[in-house]
This record gives C-alpha cells, sequence and structure tokens, in this order.
C-alpha cells in the first residue's frame, strides 16, 4: 500500500490572499485608498508665497506675483526646532515655487473662511492676483507672504527639506514666526470630501 499522498487539484486550494487590485501591486486601487483617507477629519489651512523679483540684483525691478493654494495636508512635526510639514502635489504651481523660494507662509483658517479654502482650490482658476484682490491680509515681515486676515493663526517658515513621496512633495519647514491673530468661532475643517465645522 502506497504512503504517497492523494492528488488533490487545484482548485480545492484557494490562493492565500486576494488578487492585487488593479493599478497597484500592494492591492489597494485608488478609489478605496481615497475613500478611507476621506474619513480622516483635517484641519485646513491656505499656504502662500511670494515669488521672487525679476531681477533680484535690481532694488527697482518688480517684484513677484503672490500665490496661494488651499491644504488639508499640514501638520507640526517638532518642537524644538519647530517644525511643521506640508504636501504638495508634484508639479503643481506651489510646489514650483516652493522649489525656488524657501521662505513661505500659513494662515489656519476659520469656520467662517470657507469660501477662502474654495477659492484657492479650484482648478483652472483665474490668475492669483485676482484671488487676493479682495481678500484682507498682511505682508508676514519674515516671509513677505500674504497671510489671511481673520486667520485662527498664521506661521511664516523656511524651508529645510523637500522629500519626494510618490506624486507629491514633503515640504518641511522651520517656522520663524507664529500669531495667533483671531480668537472668533472654531477651525474649518475637511471631512468626506467636504468642507465642515465642528459641533
Amino acid at each position: 500500500m502506497s504512503n504517497t499522498p492523494p492528488l488533490t487539484s487545484p482548485a480545492s486550494h484557494p490562493p492565500p490572499f486576494p488578487p492585487p487590485a488593479p493599478g497597484h501591486a500592494e492591492g489597494v486601487s485608488n478609489e478605496e485608498f481615497r475613500a478611507a483617507m476621506s474619513r480622516l477629519a483635517s484641519g485646513v489651512v491656505l499656504v502662500t508665497a511670494q515669488e521672487p523679483p525679476l531681477d533680484p540684483d535690481d532694488p527697482l525691478a518688480p517684484g513677484g506675483e503672490d500665490v496661494g493654494m488651499t491644504a488639508t495636508a499640514f501638520l507640526s512635526v517638532s518642537l524644538d526646532p519647530p517644525l511643521v510639514l506640508v504636501s504638495l502635489r508634484e508639479g503643481s504651481r506651489m510646489d514650483d515655487l516652493l522649489d525656488e523660494q524657501p521662505l513661505w507662509a500659513v494662515s489656519v483658517l476659520s469656520e467662517s473662511q470657507r469660501h477662502i479654502a474654495g477659492r484657492f482650490a479650484m482648478k483652472g482658476r483665474v490668475s492669483d492676483r485676482l484671488l487676493f484682490a479682495d481678500l484682507p491680509y498682511t505682508r508676514g515681515e519674515a516671509s513677505g507672504a500674504p497671510l489671511a486676515g481673520g486667520a485662527l493663526a498664521t506661521l511664516e517658515c523656511r524651508t529645510e527639506q523637500r522629500v519626494p513621496a510618490g506624486d507629491h512633495t514633503l515640504v518641511i519647514g522651520r517656522v520663524l514666526t507664529a500669531a495667533l491673530p483671531s480668537a472668533d468661532g472654531g477651525p474649518l475643517t475637511y471631512f468626506r470630501g467636504r468642507y465642515r465645522q465642528l459641533g
């Protein structure tokens, strides 16, 4: 009598893992990842910077245009030294600008500033000059960048490190100034694809 185990067909043994989702060897699709991360509530900030002068050697040369973008991927990294991180889409105007301009600013938006978040998040938008036209702001002393009036907090930063990460660039900045210009209202948040307020 033989001790050889009986032969079984491949169909009787299911694969140990489900097949990977199309496009990603890790097994998650873009839609699944986006849906999962949309359940993570995040704060909303306005990132701003000023383009360098057209001719840095000429003090009378016109300054560059102000540039702004809405960001929800912003966080504190370190207390000592004070570092923050913002994630920028690779090749975006802000990513390109911060590759040559090390100084930038962040305005933490309040729940009453949803219109600002929407304005600077538009695709195919008009020029940044028009977006800033009726926006009350002050200019940061350290960065020269616009700081949104009525923001819950403002930070001026200098880039310490740029880290490529997939289709984004992680920009780590050292905080040069921090201020609390407004104590009114709560924060503007982003959850499940919409701007929201607490409560």
